[in-house]
């Protein structure tokens, strides 16, 4: 027989069942309105790294762009994988599946016998390694959900200085490509050395034009805002990626938070339909013990 003692856990568990649906469709709407300045935001830096892969293609026409240090291909002894994650979690398998690409890649390269070294973006990234005894080169926290423009720089120059130095010789980027708030692909690029096939077929600038410093100067300058450029548009596509992936899992949990509440509302009506019954038929029974007396 359900007593109050029972109706009363079963109303406090749907009280708890229907505030966390509240605070889920609450992250879901967040979710949903970063979602379309995520996407803002790729859009907005599409036109920088364009610009720049033209000028550096007009350049390379008259200028010797193999030579720079971020061009030169070398017998592959270390090699560097940047891993983007998010610094927080709720976000469904996001972080499981970028992770999954980046542990393919390492395995990969160690079968080859070469040394991998890991950088990584993102609180979730770094524990996932952490935990399995690898310890990351550099770690960035912060920056996942709304990367800027300088933290991205920060990420490249760290790869940069090591590859020019000669200390890496390979560096991978393994990120989230962004296809739709539906479809949301992990994959890696091969970010360093850069190819100089990226900057073929880019027209001749008009040799009139006088270049400030010269057009050598340029390319040096140039090539490093490129790799940083490829580095942002990486962080742009994880972070709409995280928030359409969250947004998916809150949408998700609150369909299932209202499942189990009106799961658990047929469960207390129920009891409170026993506990009428028996209390009717005690009543019934006493009565007819009184008439009967």
């Amino acid at each position: 027989m359900a007593g109050s003692g029972q109706i009363r856990q079963l109303r406090r568990r749907i009280r708890s069942v229907k505030s966390t649906q509240k605070i889920t469709r609450a992250m879901e709407m967040i979710a949903a309105s970063r979602i379309l300045k995520a996407q803002r935001r790729v859009v907005a830096a599409r036109p920088y790294a364009e610009q720049i892969r033209e000028v550096i293609a007009g350049l390379a026409i008259d200028n010797e762009v193999r030579q720079h240090p971020l061009l030169q291909v070398r017998e592959v002894n270390t090699v560097a994988v940047v891993v983007c994650t998010s610094d927080r979690g709720l976000a469904g398998a996001y972080n499981a599946n970028v992770l999954k690409i980046a542990e393919r890649t390492i395995r990969e390269e160690e079968s080859a016998g070469r040394d991998v070294r890991i950088f990584v973006v993102g609180r979730k990234g770094a524990a996932y390694f952490a935990y399995r005894g690898r310890r990351a080169e550099r770690a960035w926290s912060g920056i996942s959900d709304a990367p800027e423009v300088d933290s991205a720089a920060g990420v490249a120059d760290a790869v940069m200085e090591r590859y020019a130095s000669g200390e890496i010789d390979r560096v991978w980027l393994v990120y989230t490509d962004f296809r739709s708030s539906l479809v949301q692909a992990p994959v890696r690029m091969e970010l360093l050395p850069v190819k100089p096939s990226e900057f073929e077929g880019g027209s001749r600038i008009n040799p009139e034009v006088i270049f400030e410093p010269s057009g050598a100067d340029l390319l040096t300058r140039l090539i490093p805002r490129y790799v940083e450029s490829k580095v942002y548009h990486g962080l742009l596509e994880s972070s709409a990626s995280e928030h359409a992936s969250r947004q998916r899992a809150m949408k998700s949990a609150t369909e299932n938070a209202s499942d189990v509440a009106a799961s658990l509302s047929r469960v207390m009506n129920q009891a409170r339909q026993d506990q009428i019954t028996t209390e009717i038929s005690e009543i019934v029974g006493g009565a007819e013990a009184l008439s009967a007396g």
